[in-house]
């Protein structure tokens, strides 16, 4: 019975304020998803810290503070992945940049295998033997590798270059 009484207290404290409550958490946080999982979190972590029905302040100032760490949560994240996105091939101080361009496309068109090999080999400056252990290969596989994917590069540019 007790629970029965606490589950309708729950549902009509929970009709009376929760439009209020939603229109807070939206305008604390950046879209209508956040602000829904901002409010169910503040909703259960406020009705527990208050043992029932809350103070109606309480409930605010949790939205206000799971709302922040949300915003910072996801500042982080951001911040993660743009430091793991792959940055562009060349650096933009090459002379030309529609060279560029098409140098990189036609490396992105190499096997996976030799483009590792090329990466590591040519701009990760590696000898064979380094490109070998790194790639847990034969060094002459590796040195095959290279020779492959520049001869590639090399007939895909000079016909484009023509």
């Amino acid at each position: 019975m007790a629970t029965r009484d606490t589950e309708q207290d729950w549902n009509e404290w929970l009709a009376e304020h929760a439009g209020r409550f939603l229109l807070f958490a939206r305008q604390q946080t950046r879209c209508g998803q956040d602000a829904e999982d901002v409010l169910q979190d503040a909703l259960v972590e406020s009705w527990k810290r208050a043992g029932g029905r809350p103070d109606i302040a309480l409930v605010y100032a949790t939205i206000h503070r799971r709302a922040i760490d949300l915003a910072r949560r996801t500042s982080r994240r951001l911040v993660r992945e743009r430091a793991t996105e792959p940055e562009e091939f060349f650096a933009s101080s090459l002379a030309d940049a529609e060279l560029a361009a098409q140098l990189e496309k036609e490396i992105k068109r190499l096997p996976e295998p030799q483009r590792q090999v090329l990466t590591l080999k040519f701009w990760g400056g590696l000898t064979f033997a380094e490109v070998a252990a790194a790639l847990d290969i034969p060094q002459g596989t590796a040195a095959s590798r290279y020779r492959l994917a520049l001869d590639a590069l090399r007939q895909t540019l000079s016909l484009t270059l023509i």
